[in-house]
C-alpha cells in the first residue's frame, strides 16, 4: 500500500525534475518564443496594413465608379424630366438609370401635378424609401445656402450600410432647380468577398511566417546553444576536478573569444592547483618526516624523563629542592612534546589518506567503559547505555575518539560528565555532556579546527589542538560525524554518530592497513571552553 508521504516525495521528485528540464531548455524557449512574437508582430503589422491599404482602394474605386454613374444618370435622365411627372415617367426613368454597367438600383421621388408624391423604382419595389437612412434622407433634402465655397443649392451624399449581414452603398441626389430626388443601391457583397479571400490569404501568410520564425529561431537556437551547452559540460568536468578539459575553438566570433578564454582560465587553473598540490606534498612528506624524526630523539628523552619522574617520587628525595619545578617542567613538556608529535604523525595519515580501518566485532558499551577505566576517569563520568549493544567498527580509532571527547568535557565542563549511547536503526549515537559554562557562539563552529585557540591571548594550553580535528577524522573514517552544541540544560554536548557496519566505507584495496599505533589523547578543544 502505497503511503501519503511516499505519493508527496513522487511528486516533488517529479516536479523537481520538471523543472530542471524547463531550465534546461528556458533559453532555448525564450529564443523561440522571442523570434516568434517579432516574426508575429512584424507579419500581423504587414498583413494590417496591406488589407486596410487594399480594403480602401477596392471600396473607393467601386464607390467612385458607382456614384460617377449615378450622377452622370441623374443628369442625362432625371433632370430632362417634366417638373411634375407621372409615375409610369419616374419608372421608365429609372430603369434606364439602373441599366448601366455598375448595376445598382434607382428610387426616383416626385410630385404629380396634384401634388401627390410619386415613385418610381428601378426593381419593382425592392428598394424602398426605408433603405434609406433617415440622416442620408436630410442631408439630401436640405437646401444649402450660395457662396463662394458652396455653387449649388443640393450635392450628391452617400453613406455604407448593412442590410440583413451583406455590405450596401446608400446614394442620394436632388435635381438642382427643381425636379425629382433620386437614391441609388449598390450591392458591395462581391468586393466583401473579395477583401474575405484577401483577408484568409494574409492570416495563412502570417501563419507560415510564424511558422518560419518559429523554425529559424530553433536554427539559431541551436546554433547559439551548441557552444554554449559545451562550454557549461567543460564547466561542470573542470568543477568536478577534471583540470585538463579544453573546449575545441572554431571561429572568430564573441563564444569563440569565450572558448578560448575558458581554455586560458582552465589552463592557469590547472597549473595553480598543481603547483598548490606539489607544495601541499611537500608540506605533508616536511611534516611526516620531521614527526619521523623527532620520534627517536624523544624515545630517549622520554626515558630520562621517566627515570627523573621516579626519583622525584621516590621517599629518599634524592632530586635537589631547588631544581625539582624544572624537572617537573621538563617531563610534562616532554609527555606533551610527546603527544604532539604522534598526533602530527596521525594527521599526516589523514591528509595522505593511508589512514585505514581495521574493523571488529565489539560491545560499544564494553569499549567505552574500557576507555574510560584505562584513563582513571570511572568516578567522573556517568555511563547511561545497556550492554550488548554490537557494532563492527575499529576500537583503536573509537576509544580515540571517545578519550578526546571525554577528556576534554573533563578538562572544561568538569565533573561529572554523562556519556549515553543509544540505538537509531543502523546508525548509534554517543552522547557526551558536560557541566560547564558551554561554548560561545563564536566559538561553536570552529571547535573541530586544527590548532584553534579561542582566547589570543592564551596561546598556551597543555594540549596541541589536535584532538578534537583527529576525533572527527575518525569519525569521518568510519562513514560517521561528530557535532558539537549546547545544551538547553547548560553545558556542552558533543554528539558521535557512527554505523552499526563500517564495512561499507573500509578500502577493500587495504582492509587490514591501520594507520599506524594510535597516537591522540585528550586535548583542549578551546581555552576556558564548555
Amino acid at each position: 500500500m502505497t503511503k501519503p508521504q511516499d505519493k508527496l516525495r513522487g511528486w516533488a521528485a517529479a516536479r523537481k525534475t520538471i523543472l530542471a528540464g524547463l531550465r534546461f531548455t528556458s533559453l532555448r524557449l525564450r529564443l523561440v518564443v522571442v523570434f516568434g512574437l517579432v516574426a508575429l508582430t512584424a507579419a500581423v503589422s504587414a498583413s494590417g496594413i496591406a488589407y486596410w491599404l487594399n480594403r480602401e482602394a477596392v471600396l473607393t474605386r467601386t464607390q467612385d465608379a458607382v456614384l460617377g454613374d449615378f450622377q452622370q444618370a441623374m443628369q442625362t435622365r432625371a433632370s430632362t424630366l417634366r417638373p411634375h411627372p407621372t409615375q409610369e415617367e419616374l419608372q421608365r426613368a429609372a430603369g434606364q438609370m439602373a441599366n448601366s454597367s455598375q448595376r445598382f438600383s434607382v428610387l426616383l421621388i416626385a410630385e404629380d401635378e396634384s401634388g401627390k408624391p410619386v415613385r418610381g423604382n428601378s426593381d419593382l419595389d425592392t428598394f424602398t424609401l426605408e433603405d434609406v437612412p433617415k440622416s442620408l434622407q436630410k442631408a439630401v433634402n436640405k437646401e444649402q445656402e450660395i457662396s463662394s465655397n458652396n455653387k449649388y443649392t443640393y450635392h450628391l451624399y452617400w453613406q455604407r450600410t448593412v442590410q440583413g449581414d451583406k455590405p450596401y452603398l446608400v446614394g442620394g441626389a436632388k435635381v438642382i432647380g427643381g425636379g425629382p430626388t433620386g437614391y441609388m443601391l449598390k450591392s458591395l457583397e462581391p468586393e466583401a468577398k473579395d477583401l474575405n479571400s484577401l483577408a484568409w490569404s494574409l492570416g495563412i501568410a502570417t501563419g507560415l511566417a510564424l511558422i518560419g520564425s518559429a523554425l529559424l529561431a530553433q536554427a539559431a537556437a541551436t546554433t547559439v546553444l551548441k557552444p554554449v551547452h559545451r562550454l557549461g559540460t567543460a564547466a561542470r568536468r573542470l568543477g568536478e576536478g577534471k583540470l585538463d578539459t579544453r573546449l575545441r575553438v572554431s571561429g572568430t566570433d564573441e563564444l569563440a573569444d569565450l572558448s578560448r578564454t575558458f581554455n586560458r582560465t582552465a589552463e592557469s587553473l590547472e597549473k595553480r592547483v598543481e603547483d598548490m598540490s606539489a607544495r601541499e606534498q611537500a608540506s605533508r612528506r616536511f611534516v611526516a618526516d620531521m614527526s619521523h624524526e623527532l620520534r627517536t630523539p624523544l624515545t630517549a628523552i622520554t626515558a630520562v624523563t621517566e627515570v627523573l619522574e621516579e626519583e622525584l617520587d621516590a621517599e629518599t628525595g634524592s632530586v635537589d629542592p631547588m631544581i625539582e619545578p624544572a624537572v617537573r617542567l621538563v617531563v610534562s613538556e616532554t609527555r606533551r612534546l610527546n603527544n604532539l608529535v604522534e598526533n602530527l604523525m596521525e594527521v599526516t595519515r589523514f591528509d595522505a589518506g593511508t589512514a585505514r580501518l581495521v574493523l571488529d566485532n565489539v560491545d560499544i558499551v564494553d569499549q567505552i567503559t574500557a576507555c574510560i577505566d584505562a584513563r582513571a576517569w570511572l568516578d567522573a563520568v556517568d555511563l547511561d547505555a545497556e550492554r550488548g549493544l554490537m557494532a563492527r567498527v575499529d576500537p583503536r580509532r573509537l576509544d580515540v575518539i571517545m578519550a578526546n571527547l571525554i577528556g576534554n568535557a573533563l578538562k572544561h565542563g568538569g565533573s561529572p560528565v554523562r556519556v549515553s549511547v543509544r540505538d537509531e536503526g543502523n546508525d548509534l549515537v554517543i552522547e557526551v555532556q558536560d557541566h560547564g559554562p558551554g561554548i560561545p557562539e563564536d566559538v561553536l563552529p570552529h571547535v573541530f579546527d586544527r590548532f584553534y585557540k579561542a582566547s589570543a591571548s592564551r596561546p598556551r594550553s597543555e594540549g596541541s589542538g589536535l584532538g578534537l580535528s583527529i576525533a572527527l577524522e575518525n569519525a569521518h573514517i568510519h562513514g560517521g560525524e561528530i557535532t558539537a552544541a549546547n545544551s538547553p540544560k547548560g553545558g556542552a554536548v558533543f554528539t558521535l554518530r557512527l554505523p552499526r557496519d563500517a564495512s561499507e566505507v573500509e578500502d577493500p584495496e587495504n582492509p587490514d592497513n591501520s594507520g599506524g599505533p594510535g597516537a591522540a589523547v585528550a586535548d583542549d578543544r578551546t581555552e576556558g571552553g564548555a
